[in-house]
């Protein structure tokens, strides 16, 4: 079996639990070096998690004989030029969401993964939790009858962060390194979900608004959408709303049922039909980027098949930008 020796390129808070541990918990993969360009934090990084080498260099890393794939953990901003300067090194890459801050540097990125003949996959890891699991097997066994309507419906208070100026406003809350607010942050999940359950986003507009002005950025988005199936939706998104409208929901309507679920919050799975109401509760792994993870291993162990490759990622930078009117 080959063995997967990972470098991870960015150490932050999403490597701490949500995904850093899984690729030890893989058999056939370790993670055998890390870099940050802040050096206290890679060497913090390193020796809390038993980790042989760290880096301040991300050539350094990529250029470790011993490394033989890279994880890319740091802002969307500079996914492409990572994944570029990996896979040119020929070294396959699982980068963060969303895959990049643009569908430009998106495209950029499937041409270079298709000239160098190396993977690129990315960390849309809810396709492969056994709550979304579940909705797409609800949706697949057509008990929801003929889709008519899929609605996202999102809304969360302004956090203390927010009110922040300048630079100490949170990278989601600069454009320049995330791709846009907090809309870039959270509806990349939703939105490949909803492709992954309907088809690819083949229509989509959106009307953006700045309405709180605690930041340059859009707080508000809303948008309407059409799949390759024919299957219309919309969007409402909202991040200045009132601890009362806090909702975190998609709702799929068919002539046969409703069903609604949660992204974030994992809310039990709510399923009305003509024989009742059911409501579905389901349990994650405490590494939630664990089964998605051990697909990419597996993908490049020769072993198995992950579909979340940077060509299917891709459609949700093209639905975002379109949405935020970008082209």
């Amino acid at each position: 079996m080959k063995e997967i020796n990972w470098g991870f390129i960015g150490c932050g808070e999403v490597t701490e639990k949500k995904s850093g541990p899984a690729f030890n918990e893989v058999v056939g993969s370790h993670v055998e070096a890390v870099m940050s360009r802040t050096e206290e934090k890679a060497r913090s990084y390193a020796e809390r998690h038993r980790i042989r080498k760290w880096y301040t260099d991300p050539n350094e890393l990529v250029g470790d004989p011993e490394v033989n794939a890279v994880y890319i953990a740091t802002p969307p901003s500079s996914h492409a030029t990572f994944a570029l300067m990996a896979m040119r090194a020929g070294k396959p890459v699982y980068i963060e969401k969303p895959l990049a801050a643009s569908y430009e540097d998106c495209v950029r990125i499937n041409r270079v993964s298709e000239q160098t003949g190396v993977p690129c996959f990315v960390a849309y890891y809810r396709r492969y939790l056994p709550y979304f699991r579940r909705v797409k097997e609800i949706v697949d066994s057509g008990v929801l009858g003929r889709i008519a309507n899929v609605q996202i419906r999102l809304s969360v208070p302004p956090r203390d962060l927010d009110r922040a100026l300048g630079n100490a406003l949170p990278w989601r809350l600069q454009p320049d390194v995330a791709g846009g607010g907090y809309f870039y942050d959270l509806a990349p999940h939703q939105l490949d979900l909803i492709q992954n359950l309907f088809g690819v986003i083949t229509r989509a507009h959106g009307y953006c608004a700045n309405r709180a002005q605690l930041y340059k950025v859009e707080d508000t988005v809303s948008a309407v959408f059409e799949f390759d199936s024919g299957v219309v939706g919309s969007g409402s998104w909202c991040f200045i709303g009132h601890q009362s409208a806090k909702e975190d929901r998609i709702e799929v309507i068919g002539d046969g049922g409703r069903l609604s679920f949660s992204v974030y919050t994992y809310d039990p799975i709510q399923l009305v039909t003509t024989e009742g109401a059911t409501s579905i509760a389901i349990d994650n792994p405490p590494y939630v980027q664990l089964p998605i993870i051990r697909s990419v291993i597996e993908d490049l162990q020769g072993i198995g098949r992950c579909d979340c490759t940077s060509v299917s990622a891709t459609p949700v930078n093209w639905v975002m930008d379109r949405i935020l009117n970008k082209f």
